[in-house]
């Protein structure tokens, strides 16, 4: 091989091994399982009685036709199905708040889901963005956790798949959550 040679295979071969090594990142193919992490739940709310684990606590000072200004906040059980007999895996805790002048346009929401059992046990996940609207799927960033989601980052599609009383409702949660090396323990 001629000497000014030399320098362009090495160059490709530079250029080859880091395409190789961002294609494996980026794939999640480390053996860690730090690429993309699908996670499928329910979030079970209750909006009456003593049972109650969505309340608005805060009404808009524009009135009782508007939105905007109001605050609430949930606790939500997190479970592994739509059934509230599948096993409870956390909570879904947060606040919302009203910011849209249009009625019923727009509230601003951060939520953490508290994992207490299963395999993300002992771990958080910080969820918000905005929601526009109570129908369709709402889709909010993940923007951090705790545990095993460390750094995390991603998306939540939030869709209500029944009503199975006027009071309750069942919500389909699927997160997309790019996990982080530090967040292996």
């Amino acid at each position: 091989m001629a000497p000014s040679s030399l320098p362009h295979l090495l160059f490709l071969l530079a250029l080859t091994s880091s395409v190789a090594v961002l294609a494996a990142a980026a794939a999640g193919s480390d053996g860690d399982h730090h690429g993309l992490t699908h996670i499928h739940l329910y979030v079970h709310e209750t909006y009456t009685g003593a049972n109650a684990t969505a309340t608005a606590v805060l009404q808009s000072p524009l009135g009782a036709n508007s939105s905007f200004g109001s605050m609430g906040v949930v606790d939500d059980e997190i479970r592994v199905g739509p059934d509230r007999s599948s096993q409870l895996v956390g909570r879904y805790q947060g606040v919302f708040f009203g910011t849209s002048l249009e009625q019923g346009k727009g509230y601003l929401t951060s939520i953490t889901l508290v994992f207490t059992a299963g395999e993300y046990g002992g771990s958080t996940l910080s969820v918000q963005g905005p929601l526009l609207g109570f129908t369709g799927t709402i889709e909010r960033a993940v923007v951090g956790g705790t545990g095993k989601f460390r750094l995390a980052r991603g998306y939540m599609l939030f869709k209500m798949i029944s009503k199975p009383t006027p009071e309750t409702d069942v919500n389909e949660i699927n997160l997309f959550v790019l996990m982080h090396p530090a967040g292996k323990y």
